[in-house]
């Protein structure tokens, strides 16, 4: 059996295959990376190393040709692009006869409405019509999201935030990059979707949990909509990316990503890591 992970090189894409050479033979492993230079690691390690470009179809008909089973890992960009580029995955795939397509979505992505929704709910759609056995992973947040909050905090600032009493339902990446190995390689998983959503809390109970990880005190700052967007502005965020920031803000504060379920321990058949111990590691990648 081919096993297949697009965006290998990414952040989440290096924690699956990393979790997958634990757990299966490197010569049934195959990734698909635009730039394969990135992938000598891999292809050292006996992983089958293809070069594959979203944007360029035809390169994708060699990409997965002979894959069985395949982690479609979402691209980066703006909603069109992402739409364009996982169409052209999603057909690709049906042209080489892959017979399971795993997809990281979004949390309650058809009924979301957060900004990043369109590109989740168009690509679950294109992937249903083909046919092919699916599982759609729909990943909450990353706790790794938060890291520029916790950098924030570390530099003396309070843990600033328009979201409200909404609340979210983080994990560390490594729990959903194992979750999506444990889809990829193991069985039963046909036409399914898992919500995939760690412990729900609050920014204060996050912010609470950050301070007893650093040992300090975590003023939160709850702030509105506007007052949010300058001082993003005045810490230096890009103009263009404050806006997708807000509206990030605005979704939790509106309940976007407070989706209960124990999909991720069913998956993963173990509980997740717990919120202190994924704090802990994250301070240690900052330190």
């Amino acid at each position: 059996m081919k096993m297949l992970v697009t965006g290998a090189t990414g952040k989440l894409g290096k924690k699956v295959v990393e979790h997958l050479l634990k757990t299966v033979p490197a010569s049934q492993l195959a990734v698909s990376v635009r730039n394969p230079e990135k992938a000598e690691n891999l292809r050292a390690l006996g992983v089958d190393v293809r070069q594959g470009d979203f944007d360029v179809p035809e390169s994708l008909d060699s990409a997965f040709a002979g894959v069985d089973r395949m982690l479609l890992i979402s691209a980066d960009g703006d909603n069109e692009t992402r739409i364009r580029q996982h169409t052209n995955a999603v057909e690709a795939a049906v042209r080489a006869k892959v017979g399971f397509i795993a997809y990281t979505s979004l949390a309650n992505a058809q009924d979301s409405k957060l900004f990043l929704a369109p590109t989740h709910q168009e690509t679950e759609k294109a992937i249903m019509k083909t046919g092919i056995p699916y599982a759609f992973l729909r990943n909450n947040w990353y706790l790794e999201n938060e890291i520029s909050s916790v950098q924030g905090v570390l530099a003396g600032a309070p843990w600033v935030t328009s979201a409200g009493s909404g609340k979210v339902g983080w994990a560390s990446q490594q729990d959903y990059a194992e979750a999506a190995a444990a889809v990829l390689s193991g069985t039963g998983h046909e036409n399914t979707i898992y919500e995939l959503s760690g412990k729900l809390l609050s920014q204060e109970e996050l912010a609470s949990a950050v301070g007893k990880v650093l040992g300090k005190e975590v003023p939160v700052q709850q702030v509105d909509d506007a007052t949010y967007a300058e001082i993003m502005k005045n810490a230096g965020v890009p103009d263009f990316v404050i806006p997708m920031l807000v509206s990030i803000q605005q979704g939790i504060r509106e309940g976007d990503l407070e989706i209960r379920s124990d999909d991720f321990e069913k998956v993963l058949g173990r509980p997740l890591t717990s919120l202190d111990d994924a704090l802990r590691q994250l301070v240690r990648t900052l330190s």
